[in-house]
């Protein structure tokens, strides 16, 4: 720079730039530039400040990572204290909360309440100060009145500002909030410790509390961890609004993240259907939330209600069914898949867990089982979210009995006796009988009348379990050549059922390309690169004869599944099977091969929200990316479309704010079928 002056303006500028692309990517979610473009600028004002030293301001952003390592956490006395909720588990306990607010405020049974309602983060509870704006301090709440100072920590997470924006702010406000681990980033943080040979984390919140207890800023600085604000505590030299919602806005507005989520009802019943809502949304969430925090709304009633103990008593905390729970493993049984993989499973004693009771668990495979150190007899925990299949993640190891037995795994296939193999560079066993196995060969037909393959609907497990068992089916060829007599001696198969199956495998017989290279169950091949292939060769022909170097051609196709997929078209047992679906009429469109540019959505950035009864959201995203269009889990003003289903929230809201269009799933369906990507 041709001076200091010159250098001060140029780094005002940087700051000014980055602070205001941190706010749009970690606060309002809608990034504004590539992560190049970032870095560049952040780039240049590192070596400003490395010329001129005096530039580098604490609340510039080459500060959130500190250089020094702690040699402890210092105490911290909260001005006041980070009280706790009482807890709600049932409709009835909510209702009985209401009745005692109205009934302390001296107000008619059938008055109603204005709540604030917010998803309960289940992360780590933090106290930020501000001191005329600029971030003076952070602290875990500890007990409430004593915590621990974690302010490098907590400058290292990019959705807290260093320096508060706009104007108007208190010149001290402490800003209460839930600093938490996405599901996404846990899962890259464990996918990371496996790859080192480190031991994982259980849960999201565990990750995020070990994250703001390093000593050293920098461990944390490499973990996505996310702040998302609640409410303020003590606060001098300024005003607030009179309602809690407000005050959430306001922080907003002065650069702070809020759940995006959260509601202003009216009365304990819309308090309940947002309960309800929101638990059926839970596991499509991108982070884990355990419940839901109601409060008054009104700041005014909210002292006249005032506290007990540890806890206000204008909110409470509506728990959902808890996802990890306590309880026995008592056995481990092992299961053969569709590829011949060996999966070892958990037999517990049943335990109530998200929402259902769990008495199966998967435990991978044998290097999980290693890492897990897990022996039958252990207390172990099970973690269940939503929909996912339940899982082992720890074992309480001070509760191990004498007796533990370890977890041997079988030296022949559990199923059929054939020889079980495993690949040097793979932590799954095999069973190599292939079709000789009755465990591959349902799991095969299983996986082939699935709804994201041929969608075959009524050929349930029992079936499969029924066809195979009996030896009227050997390969999914198979199924189109029953005879209606061999169907109707099934149990449980009168002339109505056979007939709706009979006529569901003829409607199946018109699919995709895409659909029927799924359905073969090619390892490694999943919707995805089903999808890639079909639209890379165009028909099954191309693909049948490309060498392994075609093969690598393909977007998201390398090495190990270009080499599964040569295994299966050299295969002339799998040749067979395709010319034998072919010969029973099993049909599709080829597609014209067009560069990705070329697609009809090439360039464009789609989301999918609420529930689509036809498709599923997994379903459509693979057919729109089929059209060439890039999948985001959240809006942007960069959306070119959002397609909206019963149930769609603050998605849709985001949508009609920045004025994108929104379709239905008819629309979608129409748009998908005119393009060819489905018949």
């Amino acid at each position: 720079m041709a001076n200091a002056q010159a250098a001060a303006d140029e780094a005002a500028r940087l700051r000014e730039q980055l602070d205001s692309w941190n706010y749009q990517y970690h606060v309002l979610d809608q990034p504004s530039v590539p992560d190049a473009e970032y870095d560049r600028c952040m780039q240049q004002l590192r070596a400003l400040e490395a010329q001129y030293p005096a530039l580098c301001t604490p609340d510039s952003p080459t500060q959130r990572v500190g250089a020094t390592p702690l040699s402890q956490f210092a105490q911290v006395q909260h001005e006041m204290p980070m009280l706790s909720l009482d807890n709600a588990f049932s409709a009835e306990d909510l209702r009985d909360f209401n009745r005692r607010l109205l009934d302390r405020l001296g107000w008619a049974p059938d008055e109603a309440l204005e709540y604030a309602c917010e998803p309960k983060l289940d992360g780590i509870a933090v106290s930020l100060l501000y001191r005329d704006g600029q971030l003076q301090r952070g602290a875990t709440r500890g007990d409430g009145t004593t915590g621990e100072d974690i302010t490098h920590n907590v400058r290292t997470v990019a959705s807290v500002p260093l320096r508060l924006r706009g104007s108007g702010f208190p010149a001290l406000l402490e800003v209460r909030g839930e600093i938490y681990l996405p599901r996404a980033g846990f899962e890259q943080l464990n996918e990371e410790a496996r790859e080192r040979g480190e031991k994982t984390f259980v849960n999201p919140r565990n990750a995020a509390a070990g994250s703001l207890r390093q000593l050293d800023a920098r461990i944390t600085a490499r973990r996505p961890l996310q702040m998302c604000c609640y409410s303020v505590g003590l606060y001098q030299g300024g005003e607030m609004p009179a309602r809690h919602s407000d005050i959430l806005q306001r922080l907003h507005t002065w650069g702070l993240r809020i759940n995006a989520e959260s509601r202003v009802v009216k009365g304990i019943a819309a308090c309940e259907d947002y309960y309800e809502a929101l638990a059926q949304r839970r596991a499509t969430l991108p982070y884990d939330i355990d419940g839901i925090v109601y409060k008054v709304n009104d700041l005014q009633l909210q002292q006249r209600l005032g506290f007990v103990s540890r806890a206000p008593r204008w909110a409470i905390a509506r728990k959902f069914p808890a996802q990890e729970e306590m309880t026995r493993l008592l056995a481990v049984e092992f299961q053969v898949g569709r590829t011949g993989a060996i999966t070892p499973v958990a037999r517990l004693e049943p335990v109530f867990v998200g929402g259902v009771t769990v008495s199966n668990a998967t435990l991978h495979n044998a290097d999980e089982v290693e890492r897990l150190d897990v022996r039958i007899g252990d207390t172990v925990i099970v973690r269940r979210a939503g929909d996912v299949i339940p899982q082992v993640v720890a074992v309480v190891p001070e509760q191990r009995p004498d007796n533990a037995q370890p977890v041997r795994f079988p030296d022949s296939c559990p199923v059929c006796g054939s020889v079980v193999e495993r690949a040097a560079d793979e932590a799954v066993l095999r069973c190599m009988g292939g079709l000789v196995c009755q465990a591959q060969q349902k799991a095969a037909i299983r996986h082939f009348v699935s709804r994201r393959a041929m969608d075959v609907d009524g050929l349930g497990d029992k079936l499969v379990d029924q066809l195979v068992d009996q030896g009227l089916v050997r390969t999914v060829a198979d199924l189109y050549t029953l005879p209606r007599e061999a169907w109707l001696g099934l149990e449980r198969m009168g002339a109505k059922s056979v007939d709706n199956v009979l006529a569901a495998l003829e409607q199946s017989k018109a699919t995709t390309l895409q659909r029927f290279i799924y359905a073969l169950g090619i390892r490694e091949v999943g919707e995805s690169t089903a999808g890639n292939l079909a639209r890379h060769f165009g028909s099954w022909e191309a693909l049948a004869a490309a060498s392994e170097e075609a093969l690598l051609a393909v977007p998201d196709v390398g090495p190990v599944v270009a080499d599964h997929l040569r295994q299966f078209l050299d295969s002339a047992d799998s040749l067979s099977v395709v010319q034998a679906l072919r010969n029973a009429g099993v049909h599709w469109p080829d597609l014209e091969v067009r560069p990705a540019e070329a697609l009809p959505l090439a360039g464009e950035t789609w989301v999918v929200t609420g529930k689509l009864e036809s498709l599923g959201r997994s379903e459509a995203k693979t057919l729109l990316e089929s059209l060439g269009a890039r999948v985001a889990g959240s809006v942007s003003a960069k959306t070119a479309m959002v397609v909206a289903g019963p149930g769609a929230g603050s998605k849709l809201g985001k949508a009609t704010e920045l004025n994108i269009p929104v379709i239905d799933e008819a629309a979608l369906l129409t748009l998908l079928r005119r393009h060819g990507a489905m018949p």
